[in-house]
Parts: C-alpha cells; structure tokens; sequence
C-alpha cells in the first residue's frame, strides 16, 4: 500500500525529499539496485498476477481460495511497509525503486479492486474513483520527479492503510455486521483518497513552480 506507497504518492512510499543536484544524484547512486528494499518490491510486483489468479480460482467465490488470495495480498501490503522503511533507515533510495514501488502499490490495488468490481462485489464506480486518483497522481509524480520527491503525508499513510483494509475485507468472504462494517471503511478510503489526492496535487505544482524558479536564478 509500499513502499504505499506509499506511497510520496498519497500512501506509503518510500522516498524522502531529494532535491536536484549532485548531492541527490550521489545519495542515489550509492545504493546498489539489488539491495533488500527493491527485492521487496520485485516480490511485490511477482504477487500480482498471483494474487489474481487466487482470488478468481473456481469463479471467484470459493472461500477458501478467496482466503489464500487475502493472505497473497496481506504480503503485498506488508512488504510495502517494510521496503519503505528499509530504504528510508538505510539510505537505499534507487531510481528503480522509485518508480517500481509506486508501480507495485497500484499495481497489487488496482488488481484487487477490478477483480472485485468483475465479481460483482465492489461497485465499479468506487474502483474508477480510486485509479482514477491512482493513476494521475503516479503520472504527476513522473511530471515533478525531476524537481524533488513529495513525502509521504499522514493522510497519505492514513488513505493507504484505509484502501488496503478495504480491500482486504471485500476479498474475504463476510456476511452480517463485519459485510456491513467492510461497506463503511471502503467509504472512509474512498473519502481519503479524493482528499490526499487534491493535496498531492497541490504539493505538486508547488514543487514544480519551486523548481522552475530555481533553474531560471541558476541561469
């Protein structure tokens, strides 16, 4: 939801601000691409398709392979955790990671959410408004990456523990009150995500406008 992204991208990424500069070019070239954060990530993007072929095994309502599919993403989501951390702890920021652990977050959601909306248990207006945010909020950290890195906010962390709680219940097999409850924290992660996704774009052009003037006073 890592590394959540996310994250820098309104979940629980793993980057910390890195401004242009030989400074920023000489923290990320220390880091070897093989080091255990981006390994994590790498697992992370392996579970994908993994995770999917679990969840709609004997179409998609056997609640046993349901069970094994929470368990495929509940991996997903702490490696996310901890490759965050582990890059931030031990300065193992790469250039790799910072696009493949925005990738994997939205990769193992998106998979989750559309496969739930395919099965009829998810609204599929619920899964637009969350990659719709998703999505344009990786392509404008790609439009901004140049100028500097957002961290990761709380309400950023808080959209991503919310979305991956969300989903989790909604790929388990609940009836009565925990069915119910289930309905109410995909609400709360649909709120957060409209929410974080506004304010990342304003940090954004922020950080752009930033930026900019900083190259046009180098000149």
């Amino acid at each position: 939801m890592s590394g959540i992204p996310a994250s820098a991208t309104g979940g629980t990424g793993r980057s910390t601000p890195v401004t242009g500069g030989k400074l920023g070019a000489a923290a990320v070239s220390q880091a070897s691409l093989w080091n255990i954060a981006n390994i994590l990530t790498m697992l992370r993007l392996v579970l994908v398709p993994g995770f999917v072929m679990l969840l709609l095994a004997d179409g998609g309502y056997d609640p046993i392979w349901r069970a094994w599919a929470w368990a495929a993403f509940a991996v997903a989501m702490i490696t996310d955790v901890f490759d965050g951390h582990l890059a931030r702890t031990y300065n193992l920021v790469t250039d790799f990671g910072k696009i493949a652990d925005p990738i994997a977050d939205k990769a193992i959601m998106a998979a989750g959410l559309i496969c739930l909306s395919g099965l009829g248990d998810l609204s599929w207006w619920v899964t637009g408004v969350i990659l719709f945010r998703e999505l344009g909020i990786t392509l404008m950290r790609f439009w901004v990456i140049r100028h500097g890195v957002i961290p990761a906010s709380r309400g950023g962390k808080m959209k991503t523990l919310a979305q991956g709680t969300a989903v989790g219940m909604y790929v388990l097999v609940l009836t009565g009150p925990l069915a119910t409850f289930r309905w109410w924290v995909m609400a709360v992660a649909v709120v957060l995500t409209v929410v974080t996704g506004l304010d990342y774009v304003r940090q954004a052009i922020v950080l752009r406008r930033a930026g900019l003037a900083a190259e046009r006073a180098a000149r």
